[in-house]
């Protein structure tokens, strides 16, 4: 099997999943079924990567109780930057709390917003499906020029979780962190996206981003 026809496969399998997930719903939720869909559809995404977001958040609690030993080594090798890189790495590596741990769930979600970008791309004709729904008008295939009253909650949810995200990141990171600068602002990332998807993706993105401020709140206390 070529890997189109393995893409095709695996969005055919998540299309149906949404089709299912709101003939399910729309008994009691009517014209929203299509948009809870979505909605539902990424928390059952977040939940299977779970697991990933709990070692990130693992690896951030030792590497802060490690920072007593990095400012000694800081100290020690205030005048040889390379040598003090390898040796803080070393010590969190030895000590599970590596600096490459928190961009593992940020990786594990790229292949499924590939997907999702496909599942929710409008095609050729009318669209059918979940789809040819709606949200509060809105048809889920308009873009920000189209549905600018929807879009604007979006984009200020998308913009609050990203502020928060990013603060929570800076205080929570250690200073010595090669991975800081860019950790803190990769939460903006979902707001151009917003702004630059059909409503279905919109959705998808601020859901994802409202669970991973979430799982801050309860792998971090």
């Amino acid at each position: 099997m070529s890997v189109s026809a393995a893409l095709d496969a695996v969005i055919g399998v998540a299309q149906s999943a949404l089709e299912g997930l709101a003939t399910l719903l729309t008994p009691a939720t009517g014209t929203l079924a299509a948009a809870l869909a979505i909605v539902v559809f990424t928390v059952a995404v977040r939940l299977l990567i779970s697991p990933l977001a709990w070692l990130q958040a693992r690896s951030a609690k030792r590497g802060a109780a490690l920072a007593p030993q990095i400012a000694i080594l800081r100290e020690r090798h205030r005048d040889d930057p390379v040598r003090l890189a390898g040796e803080t790495l070393a010590l969190q590596r030895a000590n599970g709390a590596s600096p490459f741990a928190a961009v593992l769930p940020a990786l594990a979600q790229a292949p499924f917003f590939m997907l999702m970008y496909h599942v929710v791309r409008p095609g050729a004709g009318a669209p059918t499906g979940v789809l040819a729904g709606h949200l509060l008008g809105v048809p889920l295939t308009a873009h920000l020029a189209t549905g600018l009253p929807v879009f604007s909650v979006l984009l200020g949810l998308a913009g609050l979780l990203a502020w928060w995200s990013s603060r929570r990141a800076r205080r929570s990171m250690p200073a010595d962190n090669p991975l800081g600068g860019i950790l803190t602002r990769l939460p903006y990332l979902t707001v151009a996206a917003v702004a630059c998807l059909p409503l279905a993706g919109g959705l998808y993105l601020v859901t994802s981003a409202a669970w991973t401020a979430l799982e801050q709140l309860v792998l971090r206390r």
